[in-house]
């Protein structure tokens, strides 16, 4: 499977060649373009394992119902790939780990690797984020998204990001939900509000705009219908 990322990092998207026998799963709706030669089959859950209750899970973590699945049969193809939001993508190898990433972080990845709903608690409802993450577990390619730039930042003991700029962690690190600044009066007035605080060792990928606050700035500029 050769992956290549394409107009990064304002625009980006994914143009993936699978050789003959070789699948992808991806998002649904996250298709640009594909081959003829590409076999497409869409799923609530794996390939060959869809499920309601796979699909409920999903829901459940800001996903939407299905999965699509391209499989290269008898000749390689190529599909192109792009994510909701303008901003960057990254590739990110699975060696038998967890990454859990943020809802509508997820575009693509290899079709033995595992896409699971992960509970990261209450905490996280009060921060004013989903409390369901999506889990990616196993062996193989992921393609996860940003809007705006991603980068990444390794932790080594205490880390604060801002709940709002997180696309994915590895599950080494631990986090709570905890107040910006030393009173909840910064907190209010800094505009930051709460912010997550990682602790552990493992990486930690950011993204440079936040998608709530962009709508709460863009909203009140629509024209209603």
């Amino acid at each position: 499977m050769q992956i290549d990322l394409l107009s990064r990092p304002g625009n980006a998207a994914a143009r993936v060649v699978l050789a003959p026998g070789e699948n992808l799963t991806s998002e649904s709706g996250a298709m640009i373009a594909m081959s003829d030669s590409l076999a497409l089959t869409t799923t609530t859950h794996k390939r060959d394992s869809g499920s309601l209750f796979a699909a409920a899970k999903r829901l459940l973590a800001g996903e939407s119902l299905f999965l699509n699945h391209f499989t290269a049969t008898s000749a390689s193809g190529e599909v192109f790939l792009a994510a909701t939001l303008p901003g960057d993508m990254l590739r990110y190898d699975l060696r038998g780990e967890n990454l859990i990433v943020q809802s509508g972080s997820f575009v693509a990845c290899d079709s033995s690797v595992n896409v699971n709903m992960g509970w990261q608690g209450f905490k996280s409802f009060f921060s004013g984020e989903s409390v369901f993450w999506l889990q990616i577990s196993g062996t193989g390619p992921v393609i996860i998204s940003s809007f705006g730039a991603i980068y990444p930042i390794e932790v080594d003991g205490d880390y604060i990001v801002d709940t709002g700029h997180i696309v994915a962690f590895q599950e080494t690190l631990n986090f709570t939900i905890t107040k910006a600044g030393g009173s909840w009066m910064t907190a209010i007035l800094g505009g930051e509000g709460l912010v997550c605080r990682f602790s552990g060792k493992g990486t930690v990928w950011c993204q440079s705009h936040n998608a709530g606050g962009f709508g709460r700035e863009l909203g009140p500029e629509l024209k209603p219908r």
